[in-house]
């Protein structure tokens, strides 16, 4: 029997594993890194008054970590749904597959019993 992997991935899901995912999908949209932006923003006047060493202190705990982390989700979300694509497509045509070479190994046996008949005939004339 041919499995789905990914219908047995979603049904084995704990409650926990389900938030996680339910979190990561809200972190990783382009709104929550637009928000995440906004948000570091708000900060980034203060940043540049406290002098250099602060304005890189906000660029590298502050903005990057928000913004940038947020975004490197989103295409990692994207990969992931193209990847998942991919393998529902790739289950669809390995199941087709499968229907043909069981036509064709059918095909094979009908003639194998045809020719095993026809040898039987002979061997019974003689």
């Amino acid at each position: 029997m041919v499995r789905n992997v990914n219908k047995e991935h979603r049904d084995r899901l704990t409650l926990l594993d389900k938030a996680a995912i339910f979190i990561t999908n809200i972190v990783g949209t382009m709104w929550c890194a637009i928000a995440f932006t906004v948000l570091a923003l708000i900060s980034l006047p203060e940043a540049v008054h406290g002098g250099t060493a602060t304005t890189i202190s906000w660029i590298a705990q502050t903005f990057l970590q928000l913004v940038l982390l947020s975004i490197i989700m989103v295409g990692q979300n994207l990969q992931s749904k193209h990847s998942e694509l991919r393998a529902d497509a790739d289950y669809e045509t390995n199941l087709e597959a499968k229907k043909d070479i069981e036509t064709l190994m059918k095909r094979l046996d009908s003639i194998e019993n045809d020719k095993l008949d026809k040898i039987l005939e002979i061997i019974k004339k003689k």
